[in-house]
């Protein structure tokens, strides 16, 4: 199914899902004092986007989230890359990260707190922790699809094992790479907005809920600023799928209905 198809098919799924809350918050199936229908919380988020302290709450997440990315990109590339390579170093570390890499960021929160405070470095070091696993899967398990016969072909050629990992494995890992991209993009704005609402201190979309939150009388609020994240969320994958379509067509999966 092609991308331009699947965009109606998503809106549906999303009005479905606010008619849902929408009736169950009017009916009383669920507390609307604490619920608020979206009938009350999309006219709350409008005029969230049009105060200038909320949209520098969004930015600072966005920033955050964007820089925790590119660090985890930078890091679990070349990582996936060495372990994907080289069979020894695999080895000796992948109970290492198959250690690490269950343990949750927000689990780290209270440590994070005492190494680094709460500066806007805590939750960029949590998010790059969280981001990192899908990327550095993704391009590990890219080269077990690697073929061997384009491997040994530049070899017969006299390419070194670095050019091959650069010109022959990297190319073919990037369409994963950019997958693992993607799920990471959510892990890391989760992780971001999880840390500013339970540590504090760091202004964020999650430092605004929090506050929202206080005393119980702006749930709309509360709302509001969770469903922009989610739309966040949204138009990010959108966006990364959209590029990975434009540059990766060959690689595209058959009936994705991601």
């Amino acid at each position: 199914m092609s991308g331009t198809r699947r965009v109606p098919a998503s809106l549906i799924g999303l009005a479905g899902l606010f008619l849902t809350w929408e009736v169950a918050s009017q009916t009383g199936l669920v507390p609307g004092l604490y619920l608020r229908p979206p009938s009350e919380v999309l006219p709350t988020m409008v005029d969230l986007l049009g105060d200038e302290t909320f949209l520098r709450a969004l930015l600072a997440t966005v920033l955050a989230t964007v820089i925790a990315l590119v660090i985890a990109v930078l890091i679990a590339v070349p990582s996936g890359l060495l372990l994907g390579s080289i069979p020894l170093v695999r080895r000796a570390c992948m109970t290492v990260v198959e250690f690490l890499r269950p343990i949750p960021s927000v689990a780290l929160i209270p440590l994070a707190l005492l190494v680094t405070g709460t500066g806007p470095d805590t939750k960029i070091a949590l998010a790059v922790y969280g981001a990192l696993w899908p990327i550095l899967f993704n391009t590990m398990y890219a080269l077990d699809e690697l073929d061997p016969l384009h491997v040994e072909t530049a070899r017969a050629f006299g390419t070194g094992r670095v050019a091959v990992l650069t010109r022959i494995a990297l190319p073919s890992a990037a369409p994963f790479v950019l997958t693992g991209v993607r799920l990471s993009f959510a892990i890391a704005l989760a992780v971001v907005v999880s840390t500013e609402l339970f540590a504090g201190g760091t202004k964020g979309l999650g430092q605004f809920i929090m506050e929202a939150n206080s005393g119980g009388a702006h749930m709309d609020q509360v709302l509001a600023g969770t469903v922009i994240a989610g739309l966040v969320g949204y138009a990010a994958n959108a966006g990364l799928e959209r590029l990975h379509t434009k540059l990766f067509a060959w690689n595209a999966p058959r009936g994705d209905a991601s």
